[in-house]
């Protein structure tokens, strides 16, 4: 079987973590979040966990220097030897070219990039759109998944709220910052044949099955 070393970018609010979720069942691969490694780094209880779990404790953001230590950490492991699917890594350029650079090392290069485009005020309308139920933490949305009863948990029948990071100043403040820090990531991947940009503004369903078309052609 054709091996998949996948790179997944978009917004917050693109709807790649889902989509990754499709993917990494179909084919048996692991999908990769930034968060999910730095849970393990600190779960491991090694050298490298401990250092990232102090400047979390800390509540700084963890240097690129360590990143790329918890993703080389990540990539050597034996379930990455079929391929895998990273998502929200990297963020920045330097974070590419190093990233870039393990995989070279590890001579287990990118064989297919997906950016999912997706413009703000859809962005905006997905995200301010999300409500979660704070007792059981069920998350649906106003648009297309509403509760049974108008905001109220189908499950606990409590009160649905809107998190803080979910509110229209936050989404439009977040969506300026990944323009501006990760979109010239985009443009460095884009010299890549196998760089596949894809509408991501579709329902689920809709941008899955375009994603598992561009996958079933990569060689």
């Amino acid at each position: 079987m054709k091996k998949l070393n996948l790179l997944f970018f978009g917004p917050p609010g693109a709807g790649k973590g889902t989509i990754a979720k499709e993917v990494s069942k179909h084919y048996n691969i692991p999908h990769i979040s930034t968060g999910d490694m730095l849970r393990e780094a600190v779960a491991s209880g090694s050298e490298l966990g401990k250092k990232v779990k102090s400047i979390l404790d800390s509540g700084q953001l963890v240097p690129d220097e360590i990143m790329l230590d918890v993703i080389k950490d990540r990539l050597i492991k034996e379930d990455v030897k079929k391929g895998f699917i990273l998502d929200g890594f990297p963020r920045t350029l330097p974070q590419a070219e190093a990233l870039e650079k393990i995989l070279n090392e590890l001579s287990n290069p990118i064989t297919g990039i997906i950016y999912f485009e997706v413009d703000e005020e859809t962005i905006v309308k997905r995200i301010t759109s999300r409500r979660i139920c704070p007792k059981c933490g069920k998350i649906y949305n106003t648009i297309t998944l509403k509760p049974k009863v108008d905001n109220k948990c189908d499950i606990c029948g409590v009160d649905l709220i809107q998190r803080d990071d979910d509110k229209e100043e936050v989404v439009r403040d977040r969506y300026k910052v990944y323009m501006e820090k990760t979109y010239p990531v985009i443009e460095f991947y884009k010299k890549y044949n196998h760089f596949f940009t894809v509408d991501g503004s579709g329902t689920v369903e809709i941008v899955t099955k375009k994603v598992f078309n561009i996958l079933e052609a990569i060689e």
